[in-house]
């Protein structure tokens, strides 16, 4: 494939680098490239936070062990920081700025000469406030630079047989939060259980949007009738976590639906 040819060939160039890995689609399907292209010279690091679900920081040192990639956990603060807990609009360029700093110190001390991260062509058009602590903080993305969008990337996972081809799409537990309503580890603890209880029904791509004391799933509409049918053991759960109402969100699941208010 033409893309992947350019995608190795940029990464070969860039000679070293640390790679922001989180275990998602994306992520895991750079670091397997770039693991393959530069071995020793790759580190990826995993930021791990209240805002981080704990399942992910299991599958990403998982995956990079299966890898034989060289790994690293570190733990950021994000939530001490208030212009990232008030949860105004532009939340994730705080949250990226402090990621990234921390990158290009490990960068600069393992004298390795580049800090990626694995954007896509298919985040472009999204609004991400972290884009510009990105440019900032020159982070490369050898994804958008080579072409590769969402469905590539997916399919050629499929073809490298990693076991990340198929994970829905995830995102920090902060995006849950409706912008002004403040982030706490105990919101962020709420949103996690109740989700990974939703996914423990076999319900793929799922999001739990937190309004306080009510909560709104968001799933494909293939998975409705799996939720209308378990609708009793999720009350009863989600009750217990502190949710008087819970709703189903009929539009279904869709990236960034907190942003639908800003547009308007």
């Amino acid at each position: 494939m033409r893309k992947l040819a350019k995608l190795r060939k940029i990464l070969k160039e860039l000679d070293s680098a640390v790679l922001a890995f989180s275990g998602g689609l994306d992520s895991s399907f750079l670091l397997k490239v770039a693991n393959d292209c530069l071995g020793s010279k790759l580190l990826a690091v995993t930021a791990d936070s209240p805002t981080y679900p704990k399942s992910e920081l299991k599958f990403s040192r998982k995956l990079a062990k299966s890898l034989h990639a060289r790994h690293r956990v570190i733990h950021t603060c994000e939530l001490k920081d208030r212009k990232f807990s008030a949860n105004p609009v532009n939340r994730c360029y705080y949250c990226k700025k402090e990621l990234f700093f921390r990158l290009k110190e490990i960068a600069k001390k393992e004298k390795l000469k580049f800090v990626i991260d694995a954007a896509n062509i298919s985040d472009v058009n999204d609004f991400r406030p972290g884009n510009k602590a990105k440019k900032e903080m020159g982070i490369c993305s050898p994804l958008i630079e080579a072409g590769f969008d969402k469905e590539d990337i997916r399919k050629l996972s499929k073809l490298m047989e990693l076991p990340s081809w198929d994970k829905p799409a995830a995102a920090c537990l902060a995006s849950r939060i409706p912008y002004g309503k403040q982030i706490s580890p105990t919101v962020l603890r709420r949103i996690e259980n109740a989700e990974e209880f939703l996914k423990e029904l076999r319900v793929g791509q799922v999001r739990l949007r937190h309004y306080d004391n009510s909560c709104r799933i968001e799933a494909l509409p293939q998975d409705f009738s799996r939720l209308v049918k378990h609708r009793i053991k999720i009350v009863k759960k989600l009750k217990a976590l502190g949710y008087n109402y819970v709703s189903l969100d009929l539009q279904g699941y869709r990236t960034g639906s907190l942003n639908e208010a800003l547009k308007k």
